[in-house]
């Protein structure tokens, strides 16, 4: 009897250990924002002295980790492409980006606006102001590399890829530019961050759906598990200038666009809206994620929408739930717990 009991205490003891080991591992925290345009008004917030980021500063502070969507080249050089849209920001905008910003991705329709000269400008300019990259590179192989960031013994790898026209903006095997989105290759990408970089977490940042629909169409969900499939750890998505659905696959979190955040160049309300999202990480994926509201102004910049709720996360959930918007904090404790009840369906 003394030995079931002694039997007892140690299988208790090594539970709690473990439990206590789980409640313990090295968390990181990482803010996705979506499409940034340093040209505009947005620019001459910046050239009069003014931080067009400065209303979500106390959101994107409280992530470990900051990620946005660049979406425009940064460079004084250049011919302005033939399309509807070009955008072309100064330089002395990065040291505004860089207070709020620790990396972009550069995978987007945009970045190639003014050629390939401007673009080799730009990756200097976001080298000499500390800002990392990735989508993009000096050439093909740059291109492809995954941006590989460690926080608390956590290796993250992001990668960003592009597959809205005009596919010239693509990187060569000598010349720079963007990544394009194959899908053999960018599966490929997602393995060799694992097993050539040794990444604990992949997450692969996509420009991709068409402008202005306000659902995900077949090409990005069947990527989107693909993806998943290959090993990512979460899918985000931005292009379409508007919010779109959110999907769990495989336990695993997709969000299909996460819609514009500083952009002077709307043409609908629906573009006025955008998600910043922050998720928290550990060696298993996403334990939970959040978003805050972003509206944007007729000037390009974002408020924070307190009174509102939106989408939010936990592992284990098979759909989304919403979340208050009140706290600026990010704090997955409260999302664990005070989130409503499970609100859209799961792919």
């Amino acid at each position: 009897m003394r030995a079931i009991h002694i039997t007892f205490l140690v299988t208790a003891i090594l539970l709690s250990s473990t439990v206590s080991a789980a409640e313990n591992e090295a968390k990181v925290s990482l803010l996705f924002a979506g499409d940034v345009v340093l040209d505009g008004q947005p620019g001459k917030w910046i050239a009069r002295g003014k931080d067009p980021f400065s209303a979500f500063a106390a959101i994107f502070a409280s992530t470990d980790i900051r990620i946005a969507n660049l979406e425009c080249v940064v460079a004084k050089e250049g011919q302005a492409a033939d399309k509807n849209f070009t955008f072309r920001a100064e330089p002395e905008s990065l040291s505004v980006l860089k207070r709020h910003v620790d990396a972009v991705s550069i995978a987007n329709n945009h970045s190639g606006d003014f050629g390939r000269a401007a673009f080799s400008e730009m990756l200097t300019h976001l080298q000499t102001n500390q800002i990392q990259y990735f989508g993009g590179g000096n050439n093909l192989s740059e291109a492809h590399r995954p941006l590989i960031i460690e926080r608390k013994g956590l290796r993250i790898a992001l990668l960003g890829y592009n597959e809205f026209m005009p596919r010239s903006f693509e990187a060569g095997a000598a010349s720079a530019g963007i990544a394009w989105s194959e899908d053999e290759q960018l599966l490929l990408d997602i393995q060799q961050a694992r097993n050539a970089y040794k990444a604990d977490l992949v997450i692969p940042f996509m420009h991709w759906g068409w402008e202005n629909e306000l659902h995900s169409n077949q090409r990005q969900q069947l990527l989107a598990k693909k993806m998943i499939d290959a090993g990512a750890d979460a899918v985000i998505g931005g292009h379409p200038h508007v919010l779109q659905e959110t999907a769990v696959y495989k336990g695993k979190p997709i969000i299909y666009s996460i819609g514009n955040f500083m952009i002077d160049a709307l043409d609908n309300d629906a573009q006025t809206l955008g998600w910043v999202i922050r998720l928290e990480l550990d060696k298993q994926g996403v334990t939970v994620w959040d978003s805050r509201i972003a509206k944007i102004s007729n000037d390009g910049i974002p408020e924070p929408q307190a009174r509102q709720s939106s989408a939010c996360w936990v592992r284990g959930d098979k759909q989304s739930r919403l979340c208050s918007n009140a706290d600026s904090m990010f704090s997955p404790a409260q999302i664990r717990h005070a989130g409503a009840s499970p609100k859209a369906a799961a792919n």
